[in-house]
């Protein structure tokens, strides 16, 4: 029995953080990022945190779909910028929202992890271990960032998305996911390194870093064939699709996947151009964004696609 989407809701910071504003803090220009990337705008977290952009968006969803916190069975958060190297996000935010039968857990599969936990949730229904599901994508990237660099600073965004996935007998109609760590040195961010009584060295703090050309290429590559893969293993037309929902991480990306699968450029709804890339949140809040817009019926096909560092990527075909 397939999962099925029945919430959406989203959480950003108060702070907008243009292009012109960034210009006064790194050497670039607002035309050099709008032409490269298509971003225009992110929001920064000033008095927000992971967790309660995750709350925030989690609460909107649980409202969307008509759903107590007492029915939620799991609560799994993508992310790679928590508060906390334990308790989990996942765990703060069931606290937060009372929901205390659920089972709480985070992942961390970058860009696709909202992907990655909407695969988990489903397996864990169709396993009969779990009737009703939240999964959540949230990140406060802006702490990870270099904010001399150009190259990566300019890009990401914070906030947060999430949906409520219900056991039901239409929805999910098929996922497809996939790895390659040998290619994971094109987007790294170092954890602390080790310090005990025998190794010191020292506690520096360490930078998102990225090999832009080469995730430029991945991206390129593997996501309109893995949107394909999924279309064939469903049975289901690009043509049929009324949206392809893509990470939110350049206009260019999303260009040449739309040529690539031959689908009119209208088909691929973008707010990259308000957000920035905000990584596992990026994905949910784009579809929060489309669904409050009123942009989607129930029955439309649509298609999910998230890919990062890694390098991991998924995507998914979904009946609203």
């Amino acid at each position: 029995m397939p999962a099925r989407m029945i919430g959406t809701g989203s959480a950003l910071p108060k702070k907008a953080f243009g292009n012109k504003e960034l210009e006064k803090l790194v050497d670039t220009t607002d035309e050099w990022i709008k032409s490269r990337t298509g971003i225009e705008n992110r929001y920064i977290a000033v008095e927000e945190s992971t967790t309660s952009m995750a709350v925030e968006a989690a609460k909107r969803a649980m409202e969307d779909a008509g759903v107590g916190a007492e029915e939620l069975d799991l609560i799994i958060v993508g992310t790679i910028s928590g508060d906390m190297c334990f308790p989990s996000t996942a765990c703060q935010v069931q606290s937060a929202i009372l929901a205390t039968n659920a089972t709480a857990f985070d992942i961390n599969a970058a860009c696709a992890g909202f992907l990655f936990g909407l695969t988990i949730a489903e397996a864990y229904m169709k396993a009969g271990m779990a009737q009703t599901a939240l999964v959540i994508g949230a990140e406060t990237l802006s702490k990870m960032m270099d904010w001399n660099d150009r190259s990566t600073c300019v890009l990401f965004g914070d906030g947060a998305g999430a949906a409520v996935i219900k056991k039901e007998e239409t929805g999910i109609e098929g996922i497809v996911q996939g790895s390659d760590g040998a290619r994971g040195g094109a987007l790294v961010c170092k954890n602390r390194p080790v310090n005990n009584p025998f190794v010191h060295n020292g506690f520096l703090t360490d930078y998102t870093k990225m090999d832009g050309q080469a995730v430029y290429k991945f991206a390129v590559q593997t996501v309109p064939r893995a949107i394909e893969e999924v279309l064939d293993k469903t049975g289901v037309k690009a043509e049929e699709i009324k949206y392809f929902l893509l990470h939110q991480a350049n206009i260019r990306i999303i260009e040449s996947v739309a040529r690539k699968l031959n689908q009119p450029i209208s088909k691929f709804p973008a707010n990259l151009q308000e957000c920035g890339n905000i990584s596992a949140g990026s994905v949910p809040i784009l579809l929060d964004f489309v669904n409050k817009s009123g942009k989607l019926v129930r029955g439309d096909k649509i298609v999910l696609a998230g890919f990062g560092a890694g390098l991991t990527w998924g995507a998914a075909v979904l009946t609203w």
